[in-house]
């Protein structure tokens, strides 16, 4: 399955599964576009080119391809900037539950995009080198515009400060997740001072409650804000206050799911939520058992910690090869004699790659695109849902 494939399949997905279309699966969508662009447009013409090894097209589509190239690349990045500000958010600020509208999405995908329009357009605007016609039409060579400000402007607000925002972002999530969570595992049950909406003031994660000592909870939480789409709370949903009970007489010792944030709980607890507050009991035997969890523990947070090294490390490795010749090129023009064609055209395709493996990266962690995918596979239709539309403020 190559990226067009992929990417088809996510936007696909997203449209015929009502329950898909939340606004945090907006942004997804859009990056899957920018991909899908990458995949059927800019791919093609390289793969060309670097079959010939040369350009045989006009210089008008040479400056056509490349400013694509730009404008998607330059698109697909921004997009897992905004993913990782949207996930913080989520996270670390319950009144951005309330704020996280179709229309704000809208508004951070058409930011993106005039971004990436700009940064595209900029060498027909005067930053494009004096020899760009000439390299094309004698030498046969189509590349990007080697201005060297150009390639501090572009490179620099395509990658390098995206690159800095998007690992300060996941750090910080994962920091608020460990705190959060381990605030609330020092606790014997939900304390009465924010017991009533303590869902509300500690955002998604702070409606996690877990007895003392259950840092896997602190993995749980990670895993939702990376993998899963995170709850929309609005004014019309009922806040519900998770608590967790050990696995009794009344227990059926399978793994359950919470309402209020849709995480699993660990097997051999039950996780039960009502409006109301309700005290945590701990039997002797549970206390024994919750001791013995500390492996299971410490790796689901090393599974959580893979997931945001997989996320950042995907996104650095696939660009950063390419980020580091575009400035080495146009600085010492020496370089390009020294390095060989197939590290430039390697670096290139590198980045390209990307576009294949986003749409796996931020799709593969939710169970809900599996099961879409799975059904749109099948010819099979999305199971109907009970209770009222989700409402946005």
């Amino acid at each position: 399955m190559d990226a067009t494939d992929r990417n088809v399949i996510v936007i696909t997905a997203i449209l015929v599964e009502s329950h898909l279309r939340t606004p945090p699966n907006f942004l997804i969508m859009s990056l899957a576009f920018a991909d899908l662009l990458v995949a059927s447009f800019v791919m093609p013409l390289g793969a060309v080119y670097e079959v010939t090894r040369e350009w045989r097209f006009s210089p008008e589509l040479c400056d056509l391809w490349t400013g694509s190239d730009v404008l998607c690349c330059t698109s697909s990045i921004l997009h897992l900037v905004a993913i990782a500000l949207d996930r913080y958010w989520a996270v670390t600020n319950v009144e951005y539950i309330h704020k996280r509208t179709p229309r704000l999405m809208m508004k951070m995908i058409s930011i993106i995009w005039v971004i990436s329009f700009l940064v595209s357009i900029a060498p027909s605007l005067g930053l494009k080198d004096v020899g760009w016609t000439e390299r094309v039409l004698e030498q046969k060579i189509c590349i990007i515009s080697q201005d060297l400000r150009y390639q501090v402007f572009a490179t620099v607000l395509a990658f390098y400060f995206p690159l800095i925002v998007v690992l300060i972002l996941y750090w910080k999530i994962f920091q608020a997740a460990k705190s959060r969570i381990r605030k609330h595992s020092g606790m014997p049950g939900a304390p009465s001072g924010s017991s009533g909406n303590s869902g509300q003031r500690g955002g998604v994660i702070a409606g996690l409650v877990s007895y003392p000592g259950q840092t896997g909870v602190i993995a749980t939480a990670i895993v939702g804000a990376i993998g899963q789409p995170l709850p929309t709370i609005t004014e019309g949903t009922t806040t519900n206050i998770t608590t967790v009970t050990t696995g009794t007489s009344g227990s059926s010792g399978r793994p359950t799911r919470s309402n209020a944030n849709e995480l699993e709980t660990d097997i051999g607890t039950e996780a039960t939520s009502s409006t109301q507050p309700q005290a945590l009991q701990l039997p002797v035997k549970a206390k024994k058992k919750k001791m013995k969890k500390g492996p299971l523990d410490s790796k689901r947070e090393r599974k959580a910690a893979k997931t945001l090294a997989i996320i950042t490390g995907v996104f650095v490795g696939c660009w950063m090869p390419f980020f580091v010749l575009a400035l080495l090129l146009p600085l010492w023009r020496k370089v390009h004699q020294m390095i060989p064609p197939y590290v430039l055209s390697f670096s290139v395709w590198l980045g390209y790659l990307n576009s294949t493996i986003n749409p796996f990266i931020y799709t593969t962690f939710n169970p809900e695109f599996r099961n879409a995918f799975r059904r749109l596979f099948r010819g099979q239709r999305a199971p109907r849902r009970g209770g009222p539309p989700p409402r946005y403020v």
